[in-house]
Parts: structure tokens; sequence; C-alpha cells
């Protein structure tokens, strides 16, 4: 299989692909990297875990909540998460727990912000050889 993700340059944004043998797996493997572009990932401890559940109308909108719904959390509870287990998922339900612990600036070297996961050029794919999604951030 693939590596778990790969970065996709865009104009003024950046992004990633990635992969799962499942979509389970493509969804998770999607957070890590996403806040690999925020922080070295091996920085970051699983001292904290937070229950995450997210609603969304199709499988495009709910890769979206997903990612917008981490942010979120590390902007408002100053945590980052380096590990993912997506628990549940259908078409519109999403249900995780994240692995992570607070920023300390002693340890964690913030590389880029993202601010938000847009729906700009967002795909969620399955196949024989397994799942790829893609999303764009705005940072």
């Amino acid at each position: 299989m693939k590596n778990e993700f790969e970065i996709i340059d865009h104009t003024a944004d950046v992004g990633i692909a990635a992969y799962g043998v499942d979509l389970k797996e493509a969804f998770a493997n999607a957070a890590r990297g996403m806040f690999s572009l925020m922080v070295d990932l091996d920085s970051v401890g699983d001292t904290v875990h937070r229950a995450v559940e997210v609603r969304a109308d199709n499988r495009e909108d709910l890769l979206v909540a997903w990612l917008n719904e981490l942010i979120y959390l590390c902007e408002v509870e100053n945590v980052l998460f380096s590990r993912f287990e997506v628990n549940e998922l259908t078409d519109r339900k999403l249900g995780a727990i994240c692995f992570g612990e607070k920023i300390d600036p002693k340890r964690h070297q913030m590389k880029i912000g993202v601010k938000a996961t847009t729906y700009h050029k967002v795909r969620v794919e399955e196949g024989k050889g397994g799942c790829r999604v893609q999303v764009l951030f705005d940072i």
C-alpha cells in the first residue's frame, strides 16, 4: 500500500491526499496528514484523548466536517492530536477517538497554521485497491 498521506501543493493553500485499506483508515490518515502540516507528529504524545462525532449530508461533507472539528479542538482546547481511531463511519456520520496532548511551546515547534478545511477539490474515493481522500486547507 502507498504511504498514509502525501502533501499536495496548491497555489495559495496546501492539501493532502490520504490513503487507507478502508475509509476509516483513510479518514484517520487525513487527520494525521493535516496535523503533520502543523507540527512534527513524533513530538506529540497521547496523554489527552477526545471522543469526536460529526454528521454531514454525504462523505465529502463528512470529511470536511471531521477535519474542521479537529481544527476547532486544536484552537479552542490548545491541543494537538497525532493518533486517530475511527470507530464508526457511514455516509453521514463519523465517530472517533483522537489521542494527543496540550500544546507545549518548548517541545512542539509549530509549522504552519491550518485555518480551515475547504470544499475545493475535496474527494472521497473507494476502490478495490483501497481508499483515497483529498482535501485542501486554508492556511
